[in-house]
């Protein structure tokens, strides 16, 4: 009897037992990819449950919007919002279990704004910006070297440089996770210069009215210009470069005015001009024997307008026709020497020249026999052309004979084909071999 009651006992304590279902604990995480909130987001999600085996995912707002796998791989949102993510786990005991995350995404961040400039970028420069940004709900604006030097404002307002140069614009935004800035710059222009500098003619250097100038505006930042001139045939100009005539002799002042239409800043030069004698002076110019011409080391072709001397290979079909004064020298012995016309070469070593010009010289005074005459001691006081213009130059066969180095100072004298009548002062003979060469003075007519 005690034996059947023990062996019922034992049936009841495993066969009565009640069975205990395995809970479920649901648990998930989610990773943004690149950790970047703004759309379109992709969310790939970790499954971390214990004790399930069915699963059933929500996603609000994402594609695909559903899923029952274990872990449903990338879900991406392509719309700003708040969306929840439900995630219900259950398994064959009838366990479940519910967590519900949210998601907050975000609409792009781009950040961009534009500089527009009133007016003109003198100072003070006004700017206006426009901000183009999107995506964000904070704004800080940094403005150096200007005024305000900030703003929080979406849309700051005119801004106000001073000082001359660069300077920087920097927008930064944010949405509240994430920042974002962009530098742009501006130049204001450098403060007003008022400036300028002068050229005189070539022909006009001797500063003898009237003496045509050239003027160059070195102003700075400046937009209209107000030129007054005294002492000239136009007394004042609006040009920028005006090129003037000055017919007073004496020192004349020039005022330039520059303005930008901000400000106006004034300066003044002076230029002291000379009586207009007619003479031209020409000093200690270098006319080389034949061989040192030929060997191009010391010209003996001359141009009194361009006041240049030539060698042989400078000597061009455009040079030809402007050369004025020919020297021949034949030896550094100086024994046989004469200024001929260029139209008369044959009896040199020279080539000839195409279209040359006739000049008459008077070589020889002492052999002339002729009415001109002029003295070393004439030529050197000779401050006009009152003695040339009353000189009769005539072509005489004395006064084109050759000279030696005898007489030092001597005179020549000639008159061009425009009629211009000068003197050459040979002061010295210069022995240097091949190079030889005869230093001289020039005066000639202007006109």
């Amino acid at each position: 009897m005690n034996k059947i009651i023990y062996i019922l006992s034992i049936f009841c304590l495993f066969g009565c037992a009640k069975e205990e279902a395995i809970p479920v604990i649901t648990d998930f995480e989610f990773e943004v990819f690149n950790d970047d909130f703004s759309i379109p987001v992709q969310v790939v999600f970790f499954n971390r449950t214990k004790g399930g085996e069915d699963y059933e995912w929500t996603f609000e707002g994402g594609v695909p919007s559903r899923s029952v796998n274990r872990n449903p791989g990338v879900i991406q949102y392509d719309a700003k919002g708040v969306y929840s993510i439900e995630l219900t786990a259950t398994n064959q005991d009838g366990s479940q279990d519910t967590k519900v995350l949210e998601i907050k995404i975000d609409d792009p961040v781009i950040v961009d704004f534009e500089m527009t400039n009133q007016v003109d970028t003198f100072s003070p420069a006004k700017y206006t910006f426009q901000n183009k940004s999107s995506g964000a709900d904070s704004f800080s604006w940094t403005f150096e070297g200007g005024i305000p030097a900030n703003s929080t404002k979406r849309d700051p307002g005119e801004v106000v440089f001073t000082e001359p140069g660069n300077h920087v614009i920097r927008l930064e935004i944010g949405n509240g996770r994430e920042t974002y800035d962009l530098q742009k710059s501006i130049t204001v222009a450098p403060f007003l210069i008022s400036d300028f500098e002068y050229q005189i003619t070539f022909a006009d250097d001797d500063f003898q009215i009237p003496a045509r100038v050239q003027f160059q505006n070195n102003s700075i930042s400046a937009t209209s210009y107000q030129w007054t001139f005294g002492g000239a045939a136009t007394s004042s100009s609006i040009e920028e470069n005006p090129e003037i005539i000055f017919t007073q002799e004496g020192i004349q002042t020039i005022r330039l005015t520059a303005s930008n239409g901000k400000e106006t800043k004034t300066i003044t030069k002076q230029i002291e001009f000379f009586k207009n004698t007619n003479l031209r002076e020409l000093n200690d110019i270098k006319f080389g024997i034949n061989t040192a011409h030929a060997g191009n080391t010391r010209g003996s072709f001359y141009n009194i307008a361009e006041r240049k001397l030539y060698t042989a290979n400078e000597i061009t079909p455009d040079i030809g026709p402007l050369v004025d004064l020919v020297f021949f020298g034949l030896s550094s012995t100086f024994n046989r020497n004469r200024f001929v016309s260029p139209d008369q070469l044959s009896g040199t070593t020279f080539d000839e020249l195409q279209n040359p010009k006739n000049t008459i010289f008077i070589n020889s005074q002492e052999l002339c026999n002729c009415s001109a005459s002029l003295t070393p001691a004439q030529f050197d006081t000779m401050q006009d052309d009152s003695l040339l213009k009353n000189l009769v130059i005539t072509e005489t066969p004395g006064g084109l004979q050759d000279f030696n180095n005898t007489m030092v100072p001597r005179i020549v004298l000639f008159q061009t084909k425009e009629g211009k009548k000068g003197a050459i002062k040979i002061k010295s003979f210069v022995d240097d071999g091949q190079n030889s060469y005869i230093l001289v003075d020039i005066k000639v007519q202007k006109e």
